[in-house]
């Protein structure tokens, strides 16, 4: 598997333009397009935070400490 990474803008009629992708005609890609309207990392930290809670747990507590 190849991973690239491009940044680019979405143009005036809503589209993304690659141009040069080092792949060879007919390769099947998977596209992912992340937004950078508002920071990732501020999202993970929210998500990470809401279940904090998770980990106050007594039992949980004693069994990973006879681990």
């Amino acid at each position: 598997m190849q991973t690239l990474k491009y940044v680019t803008q979405v143009d005036t009629r809503g589209r993304i333009v690659l141009r040069e992708v080092p792949l060879k005609h007919g390769v099947e890609v998977e596209v992912t397009v992340l937004s950078r309207e508002e920071p990732a990392s501020e999202d993970l930290s929210r998500a990470a935070e809401t279940s904090l809670s998770f980990w106050d747990n007594p039992i949980d507590d004693e069994v990973w400490n006879d681990a």
